[in-house]
């Protein structure tokens, strides 16, 4: 663990440990092996974006001329990337482990996988018509000889390196783009009763003979590379383009940016690998070459198929939220009082059918709205349309460089802009986070304000897998500094004022500040003084020293932490009163609340931002109080619940990492108690 004076741990080497809890969970032998198979698929993802973002940061400060320096106080770039390296190669291997035990596993329950060597007559008949109906009129291929530059290889796509042994002895090299556009896994016809499962790879490799079947080849052999590139954006300074072009153009340079990562199956012939990394002049000493196994992309396993329901997790059918159903008018009920969607346990449909209401009610006149990230198909873009074409004004404040969405919402901001809506770009400097929605609506010759502010993406699809919560409001209070913050998205030059929300980059990191000073008055003046804390990150220095400083004057603080925490509980005149746990399971817990104690008058915020300087200094994002005593209970409620679990919950920055919080009492899964919450 690297630590400055033990009082605060790396954040690259906090998120790998992150990455281990998700690890666990492809281990755990209560979670169904489906799904087991794919939480190796996500945590093999997250590995590709940690290299394509934080390790390519640490690296271009380790190749800068300032090698030497160090890069947190406490340990220098190179050694960082030295250690990342011993980390993520554990990580690896300890995966490869697990995948073979869930094969074995699935065995046994007659889910079979076969490659291109254990093939019957009736799977060679039917991947034969697969490779030449779906796989080879997609297949890219070049060959490679001593002359020839190497093509730039994609980001984060896999390649099949080939080796052919050719009659007159010489050696031949190709290599072979496998198609991102299509399946990984192959479902193959059974006749049995049990179900067979062919990769794409595999029955590339079964047809290598036919693919170079021009070069007579005696030996041909396939093994797999991966590159991962820096997939940090970089804008050029021509004035005459907009940033939306910007933006596109920024995202195609992406797929040629520096590689940072390269994997290879270490049963590469030798010979074979020197020879391409010669061509592609990659230094062979460098931490950036991670021997893998036989496949790589192990994401896609994410997507494996649905073969056996025993095998998944049960579905859970969404909830309605208690005080509206789903069919009656959303202004009328939300004018009376404020609302909670707590998702996915309450159904996302409540937001879609939010904002479909408006686009038609002719006394609706204005949508603003935040976009950050959406689906594929979005009803959330469609409703907005419809708003457009029924004549009402819509500004859409929409963020261009969501990492690794920007291709997404180009696509949606370019199709809204055609409609006829207002797009918002915010500053090329400063993302924009927040997650708003006003509505203006004309009653009784006024306009009066509704609206939501919420944790989480407008996205249906992920929407059935990350827990976040929307307030649904009409105070006028709230709405009223949520429209200001639409104007500083055009005039962030200007100074604003928020009494009621809590604003990014303008006075986040100061109110949370005085929110936590007032608990070290009350504890020092002997007055109840705690804090619950729910966040998904926490890096900030600053922060994580006040709550030092909160911690020693005897304030007790819980912290749910569920990815990079820097800060170090329970240490003796320094964190004692500090507890933090991080829960991983079957939803991705995405929420971000904090209640302060106060004396016991609770003050209650949900939120956009984690306590990470980029979210509270270089974002805009917005902290919601939340002023509705019964939804203020629901939400400590919530966070209580989440406390108690003995069965999800591992303890952070203990000294045995990731150690699950175990006791002698009835096991208790928070996910499934808090539906049951929801249910009574």
């Amino acid at each position: 663990m690297s630590t400055s004076q033990n009082k605060f741990v790396n954040r690259e080497i906090s998120w790998l440990q992150f990455n281990q809890r998700v690890l666990q969970e492809a281990n755990d032998s209560n979670v169904p092996l489906i799904e087991r198979i794919r939480f190796l698929g996500i945590f093999s993802n997250n590995l590709d974006e940690f290299y394509r973002v934080r390790y390519a940061t640490v690296k271009r400060i380790a190749i800068s001329n300032e090698s030497g320096k160090k890069i947190y106080k406490d340990i220098t770039a190179k050694k960082l990337l030295n250690e990342i390296t011993r980390i993520a190669i554990d990580l690896q291997e300890k995966s490869f482990k697990i995948l073979d035990q869930i094969i074995s596993l699935l065995e046994l329950e007659k889910i079979f996988f076969v490659n291109e060597t254990n093939l019957n007559k009736k799977q060679k008949k039917y991947i034969t018509e697969f490779f030449n109906q779906k796989i080879s009129p997609a297949l890219g291929v070049i060959v490679l000889n001593k002359s020839k530059k190497v093509p730039k290889f994609k980001d984060n796509l896999s390649f099949l390196l080939v080796r052919m042994k050719l009659k007159n002895d010489p050696i031949q090299h190709a290599i072979i783009h496998i198609p991102k556009d299509l399946k990984r896994f192959v479902v193959l016809p059974s006749t049995d009763s049990n179900s067979y499962v062919m990769m794409i790879d595999d029955i590339i490799r079964f047809h290598l003979n036919e693919i170079f079947k021009i070069f007579e080849p005696i030996n041909i052999q396939a093994n797999m590379i991966k590159i991962s590139r820096d997939a940090e954006l970089d804008f050029d300074d021509d004035i005459s383009k907009s940033y939306l072009e910007q933006i596109s153009q920024s995202v195609k340079e992406r797929s040629s940016g520096v590689p940072v990562r390269f994997v290879y199956d270490s049963k590469i012939p030798l010979d074979t690998l020197s020879f391409l990394v010669d061509k592609m002049k990659i230094d062979s000493d460098t931490d950036s070459m991670i021997p893998g196994g036989k496949y790589h992309n192990r994401r896609d396993y994410m997507n494996f198929p649905s073969l056996n329901n025993n095998l998944l997790y049960k579905p859970l059918k969404p909830l309605k939220i208690k005080g509206i159903k789903l069919g009656e008018s959303m202004f009328k009920k939300i004018s009376q009082r404020d609302y909670l969607l707590h998702a996915p346990y309450h159904n996302f449909l409540y937001i879609i059918n939010f904002l479909l209401e408006a686009s038609i009610d002719p006394n609706v006149k204005t949508i603003y709205i935040t976009i950050y990230r959406l689906s594929k198909l979005s009803k959330v873009a469609s409703a907005l349309i419809n708003a457009a074409k029924n004549g009402k004004k819509v500004v859409v404040q929409i963020e261009l460089q969501a990492r690794f969405d920007e291709s997404a919402n180009i696509k949606y901001a370019k199709e809204m802009q055609s409609q006829g809506i207002k797009l918002m770009f915010g500053s090329q400097h400063l993302k924009v986070h927040g997650k708003i929605c006003i509505i203006e609506r004309k009653e009784e010759k006024i306009l009066k304000n509704y609206g939501f502010i919420s944790t989480g993406n407008l996205n249906e699809s992920t929407a059935k897998v990350y827990t976040d919560m929307t307030l649904f409001t009409s105070n006028s209070n709230i709405l009223r500094e949520a429209k200001s913050v639409f104007n500083f998205f055009d005039a962030n030059y200007k100074k604003y004022s928020f009494k009621n929300l809590i604003i990014s980059p303008i006075n986040t990191e100061n109110k949370l500040k005085k929110l936590i000073n007032n608990e070290i008055k009350n504890a020092r003046l002997g007055k109840s003084s705690w804090i619950k804390i729910k966040i998904n990150n926490i890096t900030s220095r600053n922060m994580i020293k006040y709550l030092y400083n909160a911690s020693r004057a005897g304030v007790k603080i819980q912290m749910i932490v569920r990815g990079v925490c820097c800060l170090i509980p329970d240490q003796l005149n320094m964190s004692e009163n500090i507890k933090v746990i991080s829960i991983v399971d079957k939803f991705l817990e995405h929420t971000r609340f904090v209640v302060f104690c106060n004396n016991d008058d609770n003050k209650v915020f949900i939120s956009s931002a984690d306590w990470m300087t980029r979210n509270l200094d270089n974002r805009v994002e917005v902290t919601c109080p939340i002023f509705d005593d019964r939804i203020k209970k629901e939400i400590i409620d919530v966070f209580n619940i989440y406390w108690k679990d003995n069965v999800k919950s591992r303890h952070v920055n203990h000294p045995k990492i990731n150690k699950y919080k175990r006791n002698s009492k009835k096991t208790f899964r928070s996910q499934e108690e808090i539906y049951k919450y929801y249910l009574k």
